[in-house]
């Protein structure tokens, strides 16, 4: 029997995907974007509902008498109350390891822009003062090599070991430092985070965001980065204090790169958007995941996990 199917944030996946491959389960109904007090209306009488980031509680829910199958489109599960869906009986599925290489990729696009001064040289070209200079070449933002440095790693999930991986390749050494303190059985140095943070050149974040992670980088360790350290966070924001990064940003010469943040889109009122040395700072609109090969391959996952929902009897 044809299923009805919501799709209630479009917008997150982009307008390139083809979702038309959706209709073989069913009619589907598609909205770029909802709120929550549209929610309910959207979704009373769908079967399956698919949701990115459109928050799903239990009191939402249980209004739902046909509602069956939750599709997350997204590895988090943060934005459905799985206790309420499981006393309600509807089945939850994300989607997982679709997006590793695209985040490993940014991971290293972001450092590269860090580490050469790409914003500072793109403008010393943009504007003339390059060719006014009468010079072939510009030295005048020295930047160092990858190999030989140390390269410290917050959370060595698939992500974390790839650009463990990665990073060897361009000659780096590679330490971590394991959020759960369960997950150290790896060919790298393995160390506490105080050590790690002090010790490393670069510092990149690839951990879930939940108790143990929440505000882990703080005014207590920052100050422990070696000058001109680049760190990175493309876990979850909330697992670096935003306004503490901030201020240590402007007190001395390090350099951070952030894809994820506390609260998206970025708030005005967020210090980090204040910072007086903003050549040391870079941040992306948390797009790590969402290369097209990504996002093709987290469509497959989504109908995949219908596939097997509908045939499981």
């Amino acid at each position: 029997m044809p299923k009805q199917i919501v799709i209630l944030d479009t917008e997150t996946l982009g307008r390139d995907l083809d979702l038309s491959v959706l209709e073989q389960f069913g009619e589907v109904t598609a909205y770029t974007t909802t709120t929550a007090d549209e929610t309910l209306s959207r979704i009373q009488n769908a079967d399956i509902v698919i949701s990115n980031k459109v928050v799903l509680t239990e009191e939402t829910m249980r209004q739902c008498p046909s509602l069956e199958l939750i599709c997350i489109a997204a590895t988090g599960t943060n934005n459905v109350d799985l206790d309420g869906a499981k006393k309600l009986n509807i089945a939850v599925k994300n989607v997982a390891g679709y997006s590793t290489q695209s985040v490993v990729q940014h991971t290293f696009a972001m450092l590269f822009y860090l580490l050469e001064h790409m914003d500072y040289y793109h403008h010393v070209v943009q504007s003339g003062l390059w060719s006014m200079s009468g010079l072939f070449t510009d030295v005048s933002r020295p930047f160092h090599e990858l190999s030989g440095k140390k390269w410290g790693i917050i959370g060595m999930g698939s992500i974390g070991q790839e650009v463990a991986r990665v990073a060897t390749a361009f000659g780096a050494h590679v330490g971590y430092y394991s959020t759960s303190g369960q997950n150290t059985e790896h060919p790298y140095l393995n160390q506490p985070l105080d050590v790690l943070l002090s010790t490393s050149d670069i510092i990149s974040i690839h951990a879930p965001l939940n108790d143990k992670t929440y505000a882990l980088v703080n005014e207590t360790n920052l100050p422990l980065l070696r000058d001109k350290a680049i760190l990175l966070n493309l876990g979850r924001g909330g697992i670096i204090n935003e306004t503490d990064l901030a201020y240590e940003l402007d007190r001395r010469e390090i350099y951070a790169g952030l894809d994820v943040l506390e609260k998206e889109p970025l708030d005005p009122d967020n210090r980090l958007d204040g910072v007086v040395h903003k050549e040391r700072l870079l941040i992306t609109p948390h797009i790590a995941w969402s290369s097209i090969e990504a996002r093709r391959k987290l469509l497959a996952g989504i109908v995949s996990n219908i596939e097997t929902y509908l045939n499981k009897g």
